[in-house]
């Protein structure tokens, strides 16, 4: 029995060193979690070359709200492509839409001969695409390693049936990874009604800073108003869980 792949998304270098640390075949590391995750610094990329020995795919993503580029923007995915594989990046995670929702194959194209042989990943740009099967052949042919989805749906648990023929239609054409809405209760009810060999998670837990203690009425975050003396980071016993879990997990 061939044991599932686990992906751990990180938004930080101490996440990748915790997911690493908890057993994380894999990681996708970004920035701005918060955002659904955007392109991280080239300092993160390369200490977490330095520090892991697991693959990292690095996000590429200028902004939050869409997926569909001015030029600039796209000028500016273009070099942070060139950056990450420069640095060593294992793969890159981009997704790239027409302002119809359709996969905007001449860029896809752009940023796919940026990352030569290194793995390429179409992320959840995919779920809002009108047909996800001609956007799975369209991505077959732009010579995608994989495609990360949740089945068109807010979450996996909700869009296992078409994550199930997503997989059937793909074949060994291209690898599909299921994300969003995947926790440790769920993972192997997904992996066995999908019958995915990866998925694609995060592992969070809490951790302190203090160093906001002396004024604490004063905020940073916006709108939103987040607590200034802790945050999320990847919790390596979860993620330890996880791997565990899925060792368990048939396929």
């Amino acid at each position: 029995m061939a044991q599932v792949l686990l992906e751990i998304c990180c938004g930080s270098i101490d996440d990748a060193i915790e997911a690493e640390k908890g057993g994380a075949d894999r990681v996708e590391l970004c920035s701005a979690l918060f955002l659904g995750g955007l392109t991280p610094s080239v300092g993160t990329i390369q200490e977490a070359k330095r520090r892991l020995k697991i693959p990292i795919i690095v996000m590429v993503r200028p902004r939050g709200g869409g997926f569909a580029y001015s030029e600039a923007e796209m000028a500016s995915m273009e070099r942070d492509t060139e950056a990450a594989v420069e640095n060593g990046a294992d793969g890159v995670v981009v997704g790239i839409l027409q302002s119809d929702g359709k996969i905007d194959v001449a860029r896809c194209h752009r940023i796919r001969r940026l990352i030569g042989t290194r793995q390429a990943v179409f992320h959840r740009a995919f779920d809002v695409t009108p047909d996800p099967f001609e956007a799975l052949e369209q991505l077959v042919d732009l010579e995608f390693t994989r495609v990360l989805t949740s089945g068109q749906k807010d979450g996996v648990p909700e869009g296992v049936e078409l994550i199930k023929t997503l997989i059937e239609r793909a074949g060994d054409r291209i690898e599909i990874l299921p994300g969003g809405g995947i926790q440790a209760w769920n993972v192997k009810e997904t992996v066995e009604r999908t019958g995915c060999r990866q998925v694609h998670m995060t592992a969070w837990g809490t951790a302190s800073d203090t160093s906001t203690q002396a004024r604490q009425g004063i905020t940073f975050g916006g709108a939103l108003y987040p607590a200034e003396d802790r945050y999320q980071m990847t919790d390596a016993k979860l993620v330890r869980q996880l791997s565990e879990t899925l060792r368990t997990t048939s396929r």
